[in-house]
C-alpha cells in the first residue's frame, strides 16, 4: 500500500488524500545489525576482500616477474607498454564502470570486471610473444578498472553507513599481505614453477571469490532517482543525473575524455622511462593532455578545492601522489646510500604497509569525529611529518637506518587514517544515483596523480644522471609538500566554513 497524506477540513473531516512518492527511504529494508562478518554480509565481505587481494598480488607479482618474462619472450622493447597499457585502459573502464553502476547497478560491472580480469590473465599466461602478453595485460586492466569502481558502489548500496569505515579498512588490509609476501612468492613461482603461473594461478582463486559475492549482488537494486530532482537538475559533477536504468546524458563525451586521459597517462608512463629530449617531449604532451581531459572527468571545483566532494576527491589525489612519490625513492636510497641488501631495503616498505593497515584498522573502530575533516587532516599531516623526516634520517650515515624506517612507518600510519576516511566521505557525500560516478572520480584522482608524480620522479632521475643525496631530498620535499597541502585544505571537506 502506498502511503497517503490526509488534510483535515474545518469540520475535522478528511478533505483529500495525496499519494506521496515512493522514495528509496520508504522502500529500504530495516537496518541490519552485526559487523562485516555477520550472516548477511559474510560471503560478500570475504569475496570482495579476496578480489582486492588478488588485484594487489597481481600488480606486485607482475613487477617481480616481468624481467624474466621480457627475456623469455624477447620483448624488452615492449616492457614499458606491458605496464602502461593496463594502466591506460583502466582509466577508461573506471569511467565506464561509474556510469554503468549508476544506471543499472554495480552487479553487471562486477561480473564483467572479474571475467575480463581472468581472461586477461589466461591470455598473458599462455602468451607466445611479448605482444600477446601485452594484449593480455591490457585486458586485465580493462577488468580491474571495472571491478575496483563497482566494488565501491557495492559498499554504498549494501552495507550500512556505520560499517563503511570498516569495509574500507578491510580493503586497505587486503593490500598488506600481497605487499609483504607477493614479490617473494612471485619470485619463487618464477624460479621453481615458471613465470606463466604468476598469471595462471590467480584465476584459480578469483573464480571462487566471484562465486562468493554472487548471491550478494543479486539483491542490489538500481538506485532510485531523487523525487525532488527535476529532469534538468544537475548533479555534483555538473551533468544532469540520469534516471534509473538510463545512461546519463553526455556519457559518450565522458568516454572520449577518458580515452584522451588514458592516452595521456600512457605517454606519461612512457616518458618517465625515457631520457633526454624525447622524455621531455612525451611528458609535456602527456601533461597537456591530462590538463585538458581530467577536469572533465572529475567533479567541478576539484582543482580549486571547492568545498565538499571536490575537496574529498582532491585529497585522494594528493595523498596518493605524496605516498608513491616518497615510496619510490626508498629502496634505491637504502641500497645505494646505505648499502643495504634488497631484502632489508624492502623491509622499510613492509613497515609502511603494516602501519598503513594499522591506521586503517584504527579509523574503522574509533568513534566518528565531530568534524568530517579530522581524520583526513590528521592522516595527511602525519604523512607530511613522516615523509619529511624519513628522507634526511635515511640519508644520514650517523643515524641508524631503523630510525628512518620508523619515520616512514609514521607516514604509513597517516595514509592508513586518511585513505579509508576519504573513501567513506565520497559515499557519504554522494546521492545513490551518483555513487558510481563519484567512486570513478576518486579512483581516477588516485591513479592519475600517482602517474603524474612518478613521471616527475623519472624526469628528476634522468636530469640528475647519477642520483645523489640532493636528488632524493628533492623527491621527498615534493612528496612532503603534497601531503602538507592536503592537510591544509582538508577542512574544506565540510560544506560550510
Amino acid at each position: 500500500m502506498r502511503p497517503v497524506e490526509a488534510t483535515v477540513g474545518p469540520e475535522g473531516a478528511h478533505t483529500d488524500e495525496r499519494v506521496l512518492p515512493v522514495t528509496a527511504e520508504l522502500l529500504a529494508p530495516p537496518p541490519l545489525v552485526g559487523g562485516l562478518f555477520a550472516r548477511p554480509f559474510r560471503a560478500l565481505t570475504v569475496g570482495m576482500v579476496s578480489l582486492i587481494s588478488l588485484l594487489a598480488f597481481e600488480a606486485l607479482a607482475v613487477a617481480t616477474a616481468m624481467p624474466t618474462v621480457a627475456q623469455a619472450l624477447d620483448g624488452l622493447s615492449l616492457y614499458a607498454l606491458a605496464f602502461g597499457g593496463p594502466a591506460a585502459i583502466s582509466v577508461v573502464t573506471m569511467v565506464v564502470a561509474g556510469m554503468w553502476s549508476d544506471a543499472r547497478g554495480p552487479a553487471a560491472p562486477v561480473r564483467h570486471g572479474v571475467a575480463w580480469f581472468v581472461v586477461g590473465l589466461v591470455i598473458a599466461g599462455s602468451a607466445q610473444s611479448m605482444m600477446q602478453l601485452v594484449i593480455g595485460r591490457v585486458v586485465q586492466g580493462l577488468g580491474s578498472g571495472l571491478l575496483i569502481v563497482a566494488l565501491y558502489v557495492v559498499v554504498g548500496r549494501v552495507y550500512p553507513e556505520r560499517l563503511h569505515p570498516r569495509v574500507f579498512a578491510a580493503f586497505a588490509g587486503a593490500w598488506v599481505v600481497p605487499s609483504l609476501v607477493g614479490p617473494a612468492i612471485a619470485g619463487l613461482i618464477v624460479q621453481y614453477v615458471g613465470w606463466r603461473w604468476v598469471f595462471l594461478a590467480v584465476p584459480l582463486l578469483a573464480l571462487p571469490a566471484a562465486l562468493l559475492i554472487r548471491p550478494g549482488l543479486r539483491g542490489i537494486s538500481r538506485p532510485a532517482a531523487s523525487a525532488a530532482a527535476g529532469p534538468e537538475q544537475a548533479d555534483s559533477t555538473g551533468v544532469g543525473a540520469a534516471a534509473p536504468n538510463r545512461i546519463a546524458p553526455g556519457s559518450l563525451r565522458r568516454v572520449g575524455w577518458a580515452s584522451g586521459a588514458a592516452v595521456s597517462a600512457a605517454l606519461l608512463h612512457l616518458g618517465g622511462q625515457r631520457t633526454g629530449l624525447l622524455a621531455v617531449g612525451l611528458v609535456v604532451v602527456a601533461l597537456a593532455g591530462l590538463a585538458l581531459c581530467v577536469p572533465r572527468l572529475l567533479p567541478a571545483g576539484v582543482l580549486r578545492a571547492a568545498r565538499g566532494l571536490p575537496t574529498v576527491i582532491a585529497l585522494r589525489g594528493l595523498a596518493a601522489a605524496a605516498f608513491v612519490g616518497a615510496e619510490v625513492f626508498i629502496p634505491l636510497l637504502l641500497a645505494r646510500e646505505r648499502q643495504l641488501a634488497p631484502a632489508l631495503a624492502g623491509a622499510a616498505l613492509a613497515a609502511g604497509a603494516i602501519s598503513w593497515s594499522f591506521g586503517s584498522w584504527v579509523q574503522g573502530r574509533i568513534r566518528p569525529p565531530a568534524s568530517r575533516a579530522t581524520l583526513p587532516r590528521v592522516g595527511l599531516l602525519l604523512m607530511a611529518a613522516g615523509i619529511a623526516a624519513a628522507g634526511p634520517l635515511m640519508l644520514a650515515q650517523a643515524v641508524p637506518v631503523v630510525v628512518g624506517i620508523v619515520a616512514w612507518a609514521v607516514a604509513g600510519l597517516g595514509i592508513g587514517l586518511a585513505y579509508p576516511s576519504i573513501s567513506v566521505l565520497t559515499l557519504e557525500l554522494s546521492a545513490p544515483q551518483e555513487q558510481g560516478r563519484n567512486s570513478s572520480a576518486l579512483q581516477l584522482s588516485d591513479s592519475l596523480s600517482g602517474a603524474t608524480v612518478l613521471a616527475f620522479t623519472g624526469a628528476l632521475f634522468a636530469a640528475a644522471g647519477q642520483p645523489g643525496p640532493g636528488t632524493y631530498l628533492a623527491g621527498f620535499a615534493v612528496a612532503t609538500a603534497l601531503a602538507l597541502a592536503g592537510g591544509l585544505i582538508s577542512g574544506r571537506v565540510n560544506a560550510r566554513a
